[in-house]
C-alpha cells in the first residue's frame, strides 16, 4: 500500500468537500491519520497470509463439534467505506483434522480487515477452513451492525444483518445452524 498516495488522496478528498486540512485546526494531520488507520488497521488483512496461518496450526484429532463463538469482527463496506461491527461464530464437525482456536480467530480477523461484503466474508471463512480441514460440515454465522445502514440512508439504528454460510450435506444443515446459534 502506498501511504503517501493515500495521504494525498484524503487531503484532496477533504478539499473537494470544501475543507482545508492545513488551516482548520481540527483537520490538521487528518490525512495522515486516516491513511494510517486504513493501512495499519482497517485494511491490514491484505498483508496476512491466511493459508500460512491455518497450515501452520492444523493438527490431527477429532471432536464431535467445534464451535468458536463471539469472535469480534470489524470490517469495511466496499460500497461506502464505512465499518460493519459485530461477531462471527464458526463451527465444524472434524474428520481427523483440527486447527488451533487462535488460528480461527486470526483467520476471521484477516479476512474481515479487507474491503469485503458480509456475505462474502462468511463464504471466505468457510471455504478456507474447508480447504485446510476437510470437515464433515462447516458453518459460519456473522452478525454485524453496518455503519452504512446506521449513519446514512435508512438510519436503521439498532439493526443487525445476519448471514449464514455452510458447506456440507443437507442432512447436516440443521445441526450446523444450531451449533452457530446457541451454546451446545
Amino acid at each position: 500500500m502506498n501511504r503517501a498516495a493515500a495521504t494525498a488522496a484524503i487531503d484532496a478528498f477533504l478539499r473537494a468537500l470544501g475543507r482545508d486540512p492545513e488551516s482548520e485546526p481540527e483537520l490538521v494531520g487528518t490525512p495522515q491519520r486516516v491513511a494510517a488507520a486504513y493501512i495499519d488497521e482497517l485494511l491490514s488483512g491484505y498483508a496476512v497470509d491466511v493459508d500460512a496461518i491455518l497450515a501452520a496450526n492444523v493438527l490431527s484429532g477429532t471432536s464431535d463439534t467445534v464451535v468458536v463463538r463471539d469472535i469480534r469482527v470489524s470490517t469495511m463496506c466496499p460500497h461506502h467505506l464505512l465499518p460493519g461491527i459485530g461477531t462471527a461464530n464458526v463451527a465444524f464437525r472434524p474428520e481427523g483434522k483440527l486447527v488451533g482456536f487462535g488460528a480461527i480467530v486470526q483467520m476471521v480477523d484477516a479476512f474481515s480487515k479487507r474491503l469485503v461484503l458480509q456475505e462474502a466474508l462468511g463464504e471466505e471463512i468457510v471455504a478456507s477452513l474447508r480447504k485446510h480441514l476437510s470437515p464433515r460440515w462447516i458453518a459460519c454465522r456473522i452478525e454485524l451492525t453496518h455503519g452504512c445502514m446506521v449513519a446514512r440512508g435508512e438510519e436503521a439504528h439498532g439493526s443487525q444483518v445476519e448471514t449464514f454460510s455452510f458447506r456440507g450435506t443437507d442432512a447436516d444443515r440443521a445441526e450446523a445452524m444450531m451449533a452457530v446459534r446457541s451454546t451446545l
